[in-house]
């Protein structure tokens, strides 16, 4: 018999503490991390499996503390494009969406609400997901027995919580809860807690929300009265544990729901630019982040996700969802495809949205004031930068394909057009098959720094699972190393994988993850550096019902380790499949 079912001999060992590199030989047994040992400490040991990392990055697997996988793990057990870049263990149901508490004659409602919000496709769920529960603890069951790749926590979602005891999505927008439909609220939430849930999470966007519900209005939570939630966050005080993911709130706000719920809050999103949906945020980052630790200094707990990715999209007008904010954009662009069409030809419409994206161009010369045209500050940035400087990537007709590798604005000033009448007759004439490419986000380097080293900051953001036909973010690991490590050296690797595996399982409520240590499970990476980087972006027609999304696999990944067991050796499946579900923050 073996003395360990696999050594790692001869790594570089980071093990998510920030403490000083070293090399090293780590065992793994039954699935833990058995010994830790200098270079040749384990020589004389025997071992099913012999990992030589010499030259490479032994690492614990990163921790995704946003995603919306919930749908995907039925039938995907690695949760990639996570998976795909070292990612072993992931938190879902973030955002108050989600599938559970769901009544059976509701599924259907329960499905269409996420095609928009998350843009999660309406084919893939119905064909792929085996509605085996109607309660959140049952969900909790049914994630539990299917065959996981990696590990799963979830929050539970707000907006299905309100619609199981409102009586469905529809019948509790626009009006407040009665007193015994907020007690059934706090009752499903305590029960969600009991069975192993790490939180709850809530979108409050209000009427201007930008992630809609399937038609066009805002969702359940953004509705919600902020009484109304602060007394379903009490729930946590109750329990004493749990913390609360929300977007959308007021730093005041924020404080507010601390106190009520004695939770961790995880606001959503800090960023120096815009946020993963193309959202300006520019002028604001730093404040909020001096408040941040202002605010935990006076005892709240206050962590942010902040977007370290960058933003960057393909997409085609048949699927498109983040011009919602826009009320012209999201008349535009919801409906049938020859729904579609037809408004996008309409004259009047199309007048309309010239003159908002006049305005916004406008609005683009003078500085930046978030307190003035609130409307205009807050869209300029997406509206800009996915009309005019958008690429034209593929067009279906062959006619039209002169077209391709060129901006609108340059087809606007060759056909002396206006760049909406442009892109929108590029898109109509090619009956919305036309791909368009955004102009990726170029932070500043050193404001990217300070980001990075300010406290109670959470790296990400990947919405891992939801948006798959034009983003792909679950990359966000990877391009840390690559970017802000190896070519920028904004930080050392040691506080790399402290800040993306150890931080995010803290706020998580992670017990057993983010760090190798000594009798903590074995979710750890083996990897080569200077390899480190990501494919182009494609097209896999991989989900149920043959339907497709756009992925980028991680490279420079020798092997990935979930639970002890190689679930990838160089981006090649095994087929493991050692995930476990993770109630109340650990196995």
């Amino acid at each position: 018999m073996s003395d360990y079912d696999i050594i790692i001999r001869g790594g570089t060992v980071i093990d998510g503490q920030r403490t000083p590199r070293f090399i090293g030989d780590i065992g793994i047994k039954a699935g833990k991390v058995a010994a830790i040992t200098g270079k040749g400490g384990l020589s004389k040991k025997s071992a099913d499996k012999i990992v030589d990392a010499e030259g490479l990055i032994v690492a614990p697997g990163f921790v995704d503390l946003h995603t919306h996988y919930d749908a995907q793990v039925f039938w995907d057990p690695y949760c990639s494009t996570g998976g795909w870049h070292g990612v072993t263990s992931v938190v879902i149901g973030n955002c108050g969406f989600g599938l559970a508490p769901v009544k059976p004659e509701l599924r259907e409602r329960a499905m269409l609400a996420l095609t928009r919000n998350e843009a999660i496709s309406y084919p893939a769920m119905k064909a792929g997901l085996p509605w085996t529960w109607e309660t959140f603890p049952e969900f909790m069951n049914a994630i539990e027995k299917t065959p996981k790749g990696v590990n799963i926590l979830s929050y539970i979602p707000l907006s299905p919580v309100i619609a199981y005891a409102m009586g469905g999505v529809d019948a509790s927008k626009g009006r407040r809860a009665t007193p015994e439909e907020m007690m059934t609220m706090k009752t499903i939430i305590s029960e969600a807690m009991d069975a192993g849930a790490c939180g709850i999470s809530a979108q409050r966007l209000g009427e201007s929300s930008l992630q809609r519900d399937y038609d066009g209005t805002p969702t359940v939570s953004d509705m919600m009265p902020f009484e109304d939630f602060l007394e379903v966050c009490s729930v946590l005080k109750e329990k004493g544990r749990g913390a609360i993911q929300v977007l959308g709130l007021t730093p005041e706000e924020t404080e507010q729901v601390c106190e009520v719920s004695g939770a961790m809050v995880i606001y959503n999103v800090l960023a120096l630019e815009c946020d993963q949906h193309g959202m300006k945020t520019e002028g604001a980052w730093e404040a909020f982040a001096d408040w941040m630790e202002d605010s935990n200094n006076r005892g709240h707990r206050v962590g942010a996700q902040a977007v370290t990715s960058g933003i960057d999209y393909e997409f085609t007008f048949e699927d498109w969802n983040l011009y919602d904010y826009s009320p012209l954009w999201r008349d535009l662009c919801m409906g049938t495809t020859a729904e579609k069409l037809e408004k996008m030809r309409d004259p009047i419409r199309r007048g309309a949205v010239r003159k908002e994206f006049d305005l916004l161009m406008e609005s683009l010369s003078q500085p930046f004031n978030p307190d003035a045209g609130k409307e205009v500050a807050a869209t300029a940035l997406v509206q800009y930068s996915t009309v005019a400087e958008n690429s034209v990537t593929l067009v279906d007709r062959e006619d039209m394909q002169h077209y391709e590798g060129m901006t609108i604005r340059q087809i606007a000033a060759k056909e002396n057009k206006h760049p909406v009448d442009t892109i929108l007759d590029i898109a109509v004439a090619d009956e919305l098959r036309t791909t368009f490419a955004t102009p990726p986000i170029h932070f500043d380097l050193a404001e990217m720094k300070r980001l990075l080293l300010r406290p109670h900051t959470i790296p990400g953001i990947s919405d891992g699972g939801a948006h798959m036909k034009f983003s792909w973010f679950g990359r966000y690991p990877t391009e840390y190393l690559v970017n802000y490590v190896r070519i920028h050296k904004l930080v050392d690797l040691e506080y790399a994988h402290w800040h993306l595996s150890a931080v995010p399982a803290l706020y998580a409520g992670l017990n057993d993850r983010g760090i190798i240590r000594i009798g903590m499970p074995a979710d750890i990476l083996v990897y080569n550096m200077e390899e480190l980087g990501w494919t182009e972006a494609e097209k896999a027609y991989d989900l149920p019902a043959g339907d497709w999304r756009r992925i980028t696999k991680g490279i420079g990944y020798r092997y990935i380790m979930v639970n002890g067991d190689i679930t990838f050796v160089d981006g090649v499946s095994t087929n493991a499949t050692p995930g476990v579900l993770l109630r109340h923050g650990h196995a």
